[in-house]
């Protein structure tokens, strides 16, 4: 008589399909904490209902503004850490920080949330913190996708990417057209390294100076461990610039805006220059947080390089009439966002000095 074998199964496979419904089955609920009114609930369906206009007509010419993007290697250090609740608000601040420098009120986000395993209480850390920042970004999450990938991901390894739209009044868009030599730069500051160049951060840290995540700054003159530090989370820029914006509807009183990620100052900032401008940038006129001066030690960087690879304590920069510099200073202090003067356009062919 032939051996009875066990029949093969998804779960044999690796992927549990109801540990996933359970853990899908508890997130709507976090999802309705960010939603507004323009926001048709959906609950079973294949995907999120935003109504553009809905009580009142917000737009008249209505341009609809889309980035994705992720956080990078900065996961290592959460799965380094076992701290997952912050890794989301970095997911959600690299998405709405990139529409909202073109003017544009992001709307809702939609998250990617990949693993080699589903782990509820890891993975809803991760949501917890991709709610807590579309609630600072003032966005809804209306939607995404939590794939299981058994031998794709490293056990106990996740990735994730969110994608957002947002709209801006079609004569409302800024493009940094109207850019010139004598305009001022005002840089916003970053809550530290953000979501970029930690490849090299890893590199420095624990390869070259062999430190733990675990290890205390005291001697560096920082409070807190090594992961505390380089887990701090991407700001959010959304509502203080929303809110000059809105105070200024008759007038484009911020002529650019360049969200400081990938490529830093120096390669950031072109992206919104004319013809025939520069930026000329002095560094003496903000602190560089001691975080960065860390790494440049421990590396043995050149400034260039970390001027090319980190926002050096400037995570976004808002480009003004000199005019205008002094009062949009003080309408963002009022609004607990205080504002630097860092540098001017120049006459110049788009790039970025730093002296």
């Amino acid at each position: 008589m032939a051996k009875k074998t066990t029949r093969l199964t998804y779960k044999n496979a690796g992927v549990d399909i109801d540990i996933k419904g359970r853990f899908t089955a508890n997130i709507y609920s976090k999802m309705q904490t960010t939603f507004g009114p323009r926001v048709i609930e959906n609950p079973d369906g294949f995907g999120g209902l935003f109504a553009l206009n809905s009580r009142i007509k917000k737009y008249r010419q209505p341009v609809l503004v889309s980035s994705t993007d992720g956080v990078g290697t900065k996961l290592k250090i959460a799965f380094m850490m076992n701290k997952h609740d912050t890794i989301g608000i970095d997911l959600v601040a690299m998405c709405v920080n990139d529409i909202v420098v073109l003017g544009a009120e992001p709307l809702f986000l939609l998250d990617y949330l990949a693993s080699s395993k589903i782990v509820s209480k890891v993975l809803h850390e991760v949501l917890d913190g991709i709610v807590t920042g579309c609630r600072q970004a003032g966005c809804a999450l209306i939607g995404g996708e939590t794939p299981e990938m058994p031998g794709f991901y490293h056990e106990g390894e996740y990735d994730i990417a969110g994608f957002v739209v947002g709209a801006v009044e079609k004569d409302r868009i800024i493009n940094g057209k109207t850019i010139k030599p004598g305009n001022v730069v005002i840089g916003l500051s970053s809550s530290g390294i953000h979501s970029n160049g930690f490849s090299l951060v890893r590199k420095v840290f624990f390869d070259m100076a062999r430190m733990k995540v675990t290890q205390r700054l005291t001697k560096y003159g920082l409070p807190g461990t090594l992961g505390e530090q380089l887990l701090q989370p991407t700001r959010i820029y959304v509502k203080p610039i929303l809110n000059i914006l809105n105070k200024y509807r008759t007038k484009k009183v911020i002529k650019g805006m360049a969200h400081i990620t990938g490529g830093a100052l120096i390669e950031n900032i072109p992206r919104i220059l004319p013809d025939g401008c520069a930026v000329r940038l002095e560094r003496k006129r903000w602190a560089v947080p001691r975080i960065f001066e860390i790494i440049q030690e421990l590396g043995d960087i050149q400034d260039d390089e970390m001027f090319r690879v980190f926002n050096m304590g400037i995570g976004m920069v808002l480009i003004v009439a000199k005019a205008d510099a002094e009062k949009l200073l003080q309408d963002l202090n009022s609004v607990h966002e205080p504002g630097i003067i860092i540098g001017e356009v120049v006459k110049g062919n788009k790039i970025v000095h730093v002296v």
